[in-house]
């Protein structure tokens, strides 16, 4: 578990290297981290398709919901956050049709997959729940630093909070991919906060 952190950490500060190929980087990462999740750790659905789904799908909206509240907040109260909102839309927002297409079968599944299913999995051996959604939290967190950006600092920080509760509630790990697709769709195509 800590050569994956190691690992995951390595292609996560080159993949924030450099713009002009961060979703090249970024999908490679995501490969590398899946393939490596799946040979050390079996993948869990403890959770039935109706289930998942509809928990899933929920689940990706109320956060959706909570990103835009957030959002709303910043701009009512003027926040120098706003700036760096519409910064990282600029910087690490998918803008060609294949950009989309890893988003949704590569890039949010392999989040899930390593930092939920194996990483938060491996965790729960040796913690309580609590210890170990708060620490997989942390490492997810972690790895967004950088970024540079604050505002994907926190971002992570409350979508990971979430995956991560869900993923210990329901065992379930196409629930926290359907509501990481459901989340990301919404935020880079639906109905974008910038």
């Amino acid at each position: 578990m800590v050569l994956g952190v190691l690992i995951a950490h390595l292609l996560l500060f080159f993949t924030f290297e450099d713009k002009a190929v961060f979703w090249y980087i970024f999908t490679a990462s995501m490969l590398v981290l899946i393939s490596y999740s799946i040979i050390y750790e079996e993948i869990e659905d403890n959770a039935a398709t109706m289930q998942y789904l509809t928990l899933g799908i929920a689940s990706g909206l109320g956060l959706y919901g909570l990103f835009w509240l957030g959002s709303f907040m910043i701009d009512v109260l003027n926040l120098p956050l706003s700036n760096q909102i519409s910064r990282l839309y600029s910087r690490f927002s998918p803008d060609i049709f294949w950009h989309y297409l890893v988003l949704v079968i590569i890039i949010a599944p392999g989040e899930e997959i390593f930092w939920r299913g194996f990483i938060q999995k491996r965790l729960s051996n040796y913690f309580s729940i609590k210890m170990t959604v708060g620490l997989s939290v942390l490492l997810y967190t972690s790895v967004h630093l950088y970024s540079g950006e604050f505002i994907l600092v926190l971002a992570a920080l409350i979508a990971g909070l979430v995956w991560s509760a869900l993923y210990a509630w329901k065992r379930s790990m196409p629930l926290v991919i359907v509501s990481h697709i459901v989340f990301d769709l919404l935020l880079f195509v639906f109905l974008p906060l910038r």
